[in-house]
């Protein structure tokens, strides 16, 4: 398993995008990202920092399902 990564939000948002998730609103420096996933509709917020903690992104990658490895190739 590879280590996370520090990395803007603006390539955390797009490699999401890359893997189905929608932007769906923006509050200050909060991102409303979902995705359905079954009859499941999946929300998380990723905060508009650069760069983003690498806590904060292995929480984030968590919540949306996907591991580090699957994650490091959507970049």
């Amino acid at each position: 398993m590879s280590k996370v990564p520090s990395l803007p939000y603006f390539k955390i948002i797009h490699a999401l995008q890359r893997a189905g998730w929608t932007v769906v609103s923006q509050k200050g420096s909060h991102i409303k990202i979902q995705k359905h996933i079954g009859n499941e509709l999946l929300k998380v917020i990723v905060p508009a920092h650069r760069p983003i903690k690498r806590s904060t992104l292995a929480k984030i990658l968590k919540q949306t399902h996907i591991d580090i490895d699957e994650f490091l190739e959507l970049l």
